[in-house]
């Protein structure tokens, strides 16, 4: 298959770094073949097992300081994960969730108990975490939330529920985002720690019938009166909840445009692959003008975000990245993404709306890029807000 030519960040010329990629690559090949996948697809989520095998082979927690049990690497290994993981079409695995979304609020923000409680447990695969925000009727508009985490005795009572769950059916710890004060807005919400092993009133809903994403599992959750201790407070002190969530969005919302960009790159590869070998009127569909003129157009802009990424990428490495930026990255090369698949499947022809071909996967699986993160309206306000 070709293979699209784009930039690519600075770190990954550093020999550690290449070193990583090609293991990270190998046991995706090794672990991950498409038949495998396939069983994910059927069933709706990644088997268990499969998250014990990455924590063996180094990949969970990666960038989880070595006295936590992590591997002290840093952001440049996160992303190698989630990069090889794009590029060996490894669908459900919530790596990237995981390793820099979750495991970041506890290395940042966890009391020194927490961390050694979790981490270790974390990194092994021994827990798979999840996190609990969006509520029914909520969406986007976090402050609004309903669900309680209210003071009895030692702990707090959660009360509420959650839906679309990344993770929901097979996370075993989940970041619970309640209001421990219920008459306040944003100084109202803690994030509390739940291992749902034993949490009696605790209850995963159904596994949600989603357009794309087959093998990621995403579900309702459901708290009646479930407690958890008071040490399980994020950081030990109610009402930075908030605050904590925010702290991390930006680099959140750069893991999503780094994902759009290796979308588009694949999206390219499989369709330069088709039309070279696909015939019509005597002739392949890529000796066509238009073809050459189409994919032309979206290498050159496909490009231009992966630069973009890129930049990105280094700003974050610096402590540079703000929010605005971020919000700039998800919003344009998301919505990128999905014009690039729409058009790479168009020159598929019949043969792009069957399943069968990877870029109808890639047109189901996309749409969700501009709505997950924050949604691309939200990230437009973000963006004037800075101006």
């Amino acid at each position: 298959m070709p293979v699209i030519d784009v930039p690519q960040p600075e770190f990954m010329e550093d020999e550690e770094i290449a070193i990583f990629a090609d293991a990270v690559g190998k046991f995706y090949q090794q672990h991950a073949p498409q038949k495998r996948i396939m069983k994910w697809r059927e069933d709706g989520q990644v088997e268990r097992e499969f998250w014990n095998e990455a924590g063996a082979a180094g990949l969970l927690g990666v960038s989880v300081p070595e006295e936590y049990g992590g591997h002290g690497g840093d952001f440049r290994h996160d992303m190698v994960v989630i990069d090889q993981q794009a590029k060996h079409g490894v669908e459900g695995f919530a790596a990237s969730l995981h390793n820099t979304i979750i495991l970041p609020y506890l290395v940042r923000h966890g009391t020194e108990e927490q961390k050694q409680k979790y981490l270790p447990k974390l990194v092994t695969g021994e827990l798979v975490s999840a996190i609990a925000m969006t509520e029914p009727g909520v969406g986007s508009d976090l402050q609004s939330i309903t669900t309680t985490a209210l003071k009895d005795g030692n702990g707090y009572r959660i009360n509420g529920s959650k839906t679309y769950i990344s993770n929901g059916q097979t996370a075993d710890f989940i970041i619970v985002v309640a209001k421990t004060d219920p008459n306040e807005r944003a100084k109202g919400i803690s994030l509390m720690l739940l291992e749902t092993e034993g949490a009696e009133g605790f209850q995963r809903g159904k596994k949600l019938d989603k357009v794309g994403l087959d093998a990621a599992d995403t579900s309702e959750l459901f708290f009646d009166n479930v407690f958890v201790p008071a040490e399980n407070v994020l950081g030990g002190v109610e009402g930075k909840g908030f605050y904590q969530l925010m702290g991390e969005l930006a680099q959140e919302r750069l893991v999503i445009a780094m994902g759009a960009a290796t979308g588009i790159e694949k999206a390219l590869e499989v369709t330069l692959d088709y039309v070279k070998n696909r015939k019509a009127f005597g002739q392949t569909i890529w000796d066509f003008q238009n073809t050459q003129f189409v994919l032309a157009d979206l290498k050159a802009r496909g490009t231009a975000a992966r630069v973009f990424v890129n930049d990105c990428i280094a700003k974050l490495l610096k402590g540079e990245l703000d929010v605005a930026t971020a919000a700039m990255a998800k919003y344009w090369v998301t919505e990128l993404q999905s014009e690039v698949v729409d058009k790479c499947l168009q020159l598929h022809g019949g043969a792009g709306y069957i399943n069968e071909y990877p870029i109808a996967r890639m047109y189901r699986d996309t749409r969700i890029a501009r709505i997950f993160g924050g949604s691309n309206e939200v990230m437009k306000m973000l963006i004037a807000r800075s101006m």
